[in-house]
């Protein structure tokens, strides 16, 4: 039985005007995970991921189709499957009038669970949370109010881990931290579902992915697969000054970096020559395997594989 299944997931939102048309924000949405994957959520800004996990945790109704969560159905079944799911969403959502320890307390308590304590004390440790645990919600600085709900989301020990961009804006410490305890109870069985767009993540910590564009997946596969899909190798130097169009065109660009995809060696001396008949110089010239993002922006620009 897979620790979650949607089948044929479609949402629909009204028109929000008179002769707008309503926006489709799923379409058809299809495929399992089995119970301790990684598996990871892909996809641009408005492409459904949050849609998907707000239904996923009973926020929201699916227009058609149905979510699993380990067999129990989100809408005819909620209360078993809501307490096998625990979910960090992307907002930070917290309540001013307790402490961190209360609030951890009172969300146990949601669940049923009582005297419970010592997993508090160990949920604190692990996320760096020990030395605020008396401290004010309101105290906290957006990181650690960050660390708090992913506390809050493991209190009831779920099975099926849920993190909606939980490292958007936070430290490097903390995404370290996080990523090693996710790690741990991914290990001892929990499965965790995980939408980012740190791609980096995704690559290291996700056996398996979706990539999703408006509302559809476009791919879905073990990371391994998509990485071997990728057609090219890339070619990546630093530039100053502004490439002609017609190679711009060709090229990904984030600041003074150019990357192209290059097959052989023979295209990568037509891109270096190019670039020096427009009377500019490439630095720090290298030659890497393409990853995780050069895939993604691949699948995203072609809507398929």
């Amino acid at each position: 039985m897979p620790a979650i299944s949607f089948q044929s997931v479609s949402k629909t939102f009204p028109a929000k005007s008179a002769g707008a048309q309503p926006l489709k924000a799923l379409n058809d949405v299809s495929f399992d995970i089995a119970e301790g994957e990684f598996f990871g959520l892909l996809g641009p800004n408005g492409a459904g991921k949050t849609t998907l996990i707000s239904i996923l945790a009973g926020l929201s109704k699916a227009t058609e189709g149905r979510v699993l969560v380990h067999g129990h159905d989100v809408q005819t079944d909620y209360v078993h499957a809501r307490r096998m799911l625990g979910v960090v969403p992307q907002e930070l959502v917290f309540d001013p009038f307790f402490s961190v320890r209360e609030a951890l307390r009172f969300q146990s308590g949601y669940f049923g669970v009582q005297k419970n304590d010592a997993w508090i004390d160990e949920l604190l440790a692990h996320l760096g949370l020990s030395d605020k645990a008396n401290a004010n919600m309101r105290q906290l600085s957006g990181g650690m109010k960050r660390r708090v709900l992913v506390a809050q989301a493991l209190v009831h020990k779920p099975r099926v881990i849920v993190l909606d961009e939980p490292t958007a804006g936070v430290d490097v410490e903390l995404r370290q931290t996080l990523w090693q305890f996710i790690a741990k109870l991914n290990r001892e069985g929990h499965t965790v579902l995980l939408t980012t767009h740190y791609l980096e993540e995704a690559e290291a910590l996700c056996g398996r992915l979706a990539m999703l564009k408006q509302g559809r997946v476009l791919a879905l596969a073990s990371t391994s697969e998509l990485l071997k899909s990728a057609s090219s190798n890339v070619l990546r130097f630093k530039l100053d000054g502004q490439l002609p169009p017609e190679l711009a065109a060709k090229a990904r660009i984030t600041g003074r970096i150019v990357q192209f995809p290059a097959n052989d060696a023979l295209e990568i001396e037509t891109y270096l020559a190019a670039v020096r008949q427009a009377g500019l110089i490439a630095e720090d010239i290298e030659i890497r395997k393409a990853d995780l993002e050069d895939v993604f922006l691949d699948v995203m620009a072609e809507g398929k594989l």
